[in-house]
């Protein structure tokens, strides 16, 4: 330990993400990522994620299936530095899977001593620019730092039932952890998050790029392009007012967020909740720690007040931050495939999901958009259609159902509070490890709103035979259209979202959100019952 630290403080340097957990580009693109610098992380393309559900069968679904074009990326040793998705590297063993035992990320994260579940409160220093690797782990590992064989995972975009289940039992595992411990980050670069559309917090945000750049600070602040001309940011004012500004200063846009997001160490957002979302579409994978001040409509997600700005940063920075990992879902719209000499025969999408497929040929392939990670939820609907939506359910390998509604609404549990809630579905805790399903207005007394575990693939399709298509929304950020034998992979992301709580957050402040926001359960109290008065006493 070194010398002039707290005793019940522990060091704990994170190393880069492991190459096994990420799925990979072709070939020629990641050659291309790495001749320009980038690290896998920053690679331009959003890969698509699909789910073998039997390794051992010989009728392996083609539907399921992604071509292996990879390559070994145990070779490459650029690194990349999110302290959160570190941890969740660092929990597997020597040939990069995942092993969610009860004190698998105790042992490969804290010391015995300091380990959370003998202490109420601990505090970790986390070096977010480089470190070494953890014991056990082998130099030449790349990536990761693991030792062992990677070719599993670097030569394949698969991912197996059982490595999808550890995964997310690796994720609860790790926010359990994070729950009881102070996370101490060494902060550099701080990336500001405004509300999109809303001139009057500009203010707010040279308020705060300007007491983070005071000379007794070396922060790097990362703001939005469009505030360099912005009128009440006031760029040029600032750099003038202080001239050791101008080299901390910098400005960020959506293509930088999304090929170097390990660049920041904190996000600091100032809106509401679709501020928050906005942050989670923003970085597609390696997500900064995301502190929010309440300065929107909603705030379920905005934990901190803009007006104790300075005392919430100093005791952040001095004291560490408390991290929630909310549950984050990777959806992947997978084409149907025209078949070769099929002689107009009438194909069936249950038959192709869940039945057995002989034919050396592909039934879906995955959209150019590739894999998106959401937050709240996946929408599907009928659009400017004005005919219900037709829609499959399927739950890993087995069928589910046949709906017809005006669409279906898929929810993690923070987006519960959001369309979900309007559809009627149920309100859930953020720590629910569950993925919620609600028709909206479903043309059936019987439908009613259900909760699957996370440790399931849904898949959500429209028949070859529906009237019309359908069209799948994203966090209501995009919209992208489904033809008939199309359908929508929804599974838990590899990426969750830290959240910064408040250090003294009580145990209801869930509760008390909803019942804020929402007026949970609010109505006037009944009076005692009088038994005198009754009486005619």
């Amino acid at each position: 330990m070194a010398k002039g630290r707290n005793a019940g403080e522990v060091i704990v340097k994170f190393q880069s993400l492991n190459s096994w957990f990420l799925t990979q580009p072709t070939a020629e693109q990641t050659a291309s990522n790495y001749s320009e610098g980038r690290t896998p992380s920053e690679a331009e393309i959003q890969e698509a994620l699909e789910v073998v559900f039997d390794d051992e069968g010989i009728h392996r679904r083609k539907s399921s299936l992604v071509p292996d074009e990879s390559i070994d990326l145990s070779k490459v040793k650029k690194q990349t530095s999110c302290y959160v998705h570190n941890l969740l590297s660092q929990h597997g063993d020597n040939k990069g899977t995942w092993t969610p035992t009860p004190d698998g990320l105790a042992r490969d994260t804290f010391p015995p001593d300091k380990d959370p579940s003998n202490a109420s409160r601990n505090n970790i220093t986390a070096n977010t620019n480089g470190a070494p690797l953890p014991t056990g782990a082998s130099k030449d590992a790349g990536l990761g730092g693991l030792g062992g064989d990677h070719t599993q995972h670097t030569d394949s975009r698969l991912l197996t039932k059982k490595q999808l289940s550890d995964m997310a039992l690796g994720i609860r595992e790790l926010s359990k952890k994070l729950s009881h411990v102070q996370l101490k980050l060494r902060i550099r670069n701080i990336f500001i998050l405004v509300k999109a559309h809303d001139a009057s917090l500009q203010v707010h945000a040279r308020t705060l790029a300007e007491w983070l750049l005071k000379k007794d600070r070396h922060y790097i602040v990362w703001v939005e392009n469009t505030l360099e001309n912005a009128q009440n940011f006031d760029a040029k004012g600032l750099l003038n007012s202080d001239p050791t500004f101008s080299p901390r200063l910098k400005y960020w846009d959506n293509d930088f967020c999304r090929r170097k997001p390990q660049t920041f160490d904190i996000v600091l957002g100032l809106g509401g909740d679709g501020t928050v979302l906005y942050a989670s579409w923003l970085f597609q994978r390696i997500v900064p720690p995301v502190l929010s001040f309440s300065l929107g409509s909603l705030g379920f997600l905005t934990k901190f007040e803009f007006e104790e700005y300075e005392s919430t940063l100093d005791r952040a920075i001095n004291e560490g931050l408390t991290v929630s990992l909310r549950l984050r879902f990777e959806a992947t719209v997978m084409r149907s495939q025209k078949r070769p000499n099929d002689g107009g025969k009438v194909r069936d999408l249950v038959g192709e999901l869940v039945g057995e497929e002989v034919e050396d040929h592909y039934t879906h392939k995955p959209d150019e958009g590739g894999s998106r990670n959401i937050l709240n939820e996946v929408v599907l609907d009928r659009g400017p259609s004005a005919t219900m939506s037709t829609l499959e359910v399927f739950g890993d390998n087995e069928y589910f159902t046949s709906v017809q509604a005006d669409g279906i609404c898929v929810a993690t549990p923070t987006g519960s509070t959001a369309y979900n809630l309007a559809a009627g579905g149920s309100l859930c805790h953020p720590e629910n490890p569950v993925i919620l399903v609600t028709a909206i207005c479903a043309h059936t007394l019987s439908f009613r709103p259900i909760i699957l575990p996370d440790t399931i693939v849904l898949r959500v399709g429209v028949p070859y035979d529906a009237r019309t298509g359908s069209w799948a929304s994203f966090d209501g950020k995009e919209r992208v259209e489904l033809h008939p034998g199309d359908y929508v992979t929804i599974s838990a992301s590899r990426f969750p979202f830290p959240s910064v709580l408040p250090l003294d957050r009580k145990k209801e402040d869930w509760v008390d959100s909803i019942s804020r926001t929402l007026n949970w359960n609010n109505r006037q109290r009944q009076k005692a019952f009088d038994v005198k008065k009754e009486a005619g006493k």
